[in-house]
């Protein structure tokens, strides 16, 4: 007699039951559910299965130090940017959070508020530059502000053999104001030769992440905030592949023409340049704990 699909679910489940990890066996086993469920509501046929798994194997052959085809394939179906969120949800007014990406450096080098954290022959420089503050809008002192992006060729010094740029490690200030200069960044695709990029061209979608600056956030008394910030105008603001875009994180950046400005400000060059400000807002640990709370009681 053949098994139903609710009934081999179920079968499998009990053959889990002797697993000494409770967490473990809750979420396999409702990953098992979801999964029957998937195949019966699909009618998934033995081909279309056969080749799930092989797209899963070359996904794993791609994956390498600098690059996990796994964690792409999170990113594009929105399942990286969803864990984000429900992790690490912040109240109304804090600085929403984003994704971390494949390129985090933990012990990058320190710069002075004002420094660059790009050498020269980059990109185009912009000035970057803003406070942090807490919920009340008092000043954090001492912040710690990681901050790291791609050069004008869409690549992270991760992806360059022995490179350390684009990226540093500065403090804010005692009125928590913080600055640095970097480089303009510029949208940039996802790997291209892999099977997340080859899934999302079947779909007829694109392959690119809108221009956007990474940030990590810390200090003592208060959750850390993961993030970044995106730019108006971006052609891909509405359809970053990634999903990471939110209207909270975009940013518009301003031409500044005063010369002797750009000069003051640590420019090589007596040339115009671009203007970012942006301030991030820090949370309590009970004021991000009770928000998720919230967020999880409505659901």
């Amino acid at each position: 007699m053949a098994k139903t699909a609710f009934s081999l679910a179920e079968e499998v489940k009990a053959m889990n039951r002797n697993c000494q990890n409770d967490r473990l066996k809750f979420l396999i086993d409702k990953l098992v559910d979801h999964l029957h469920a998937y195949v019966v509501e699909t009618s998934l046929t033995a081909d279309e299965w056969s080749a799930a798994i092989h797209f899963l194997g070359e996904a794993g052959k791609v994956c390498a130090e600098t690059r996990q085809e796994f964690d792409i394939l999170s990113g594009v179906l929105g399942v990286t940017t969803l864990v984000e969120d429900i992790n690490n949800g912040k109240p109304a007014g804090a600085t929403e959070p984003a994704l971390l990406g494949p390129f985090f450096k933990e012990d990058a080098h320190k710069v002075e508020n004002g420094d660059s954290i790009a050498s020269e022959g980059k990109g185009d420089y912009p000035y970057v530059e803003g406070r942090v503050l807490d919920l009340q809008g008092n000043p954090v002192a001492n912040a710690t502000i990681d901050t790291w992006e791609a050069d004008s060729s869409g690549l992270y010094d991760f992806q360059y053999e022995n490179q350390e740029d684009c990226r540093g490690r500065l403090h804010t200030a005692e009125d928590g104001s913080f600055s640095f200069r970097a480089i303009v960044p510029v949208p940039y695709p996802i790997p291209e030769d892999g099977p997340a990029a080859n899934l999302l061209t079947s779909l007829g979608r694109h392959v690119y992440r809108p221009a956007h600056l990474h940030f990590v956030i810390s200090a003592p008394g208060y959750e850390s905030v993961t993030t970044q910030f995106y730019f108006k105008g971006d052609p891909y603001l509405t359809s970053d592949a990634t999903f990471g875009v939110k209207p909270s994180l975009i940013v518009t950046p301003e031409i500044v023409e005063d010369l002797a400005l750009s000069k003051a400000r640590g420019f090589k060059d007596a040339k115009p340049h671009t203007y970012i400000k942006k301030d991030f807002v820090l949370v309590t640990p009970e004021q991000g704990i009770n928000a998720r709370a919230a967020v999880a009681a409505q659901n």
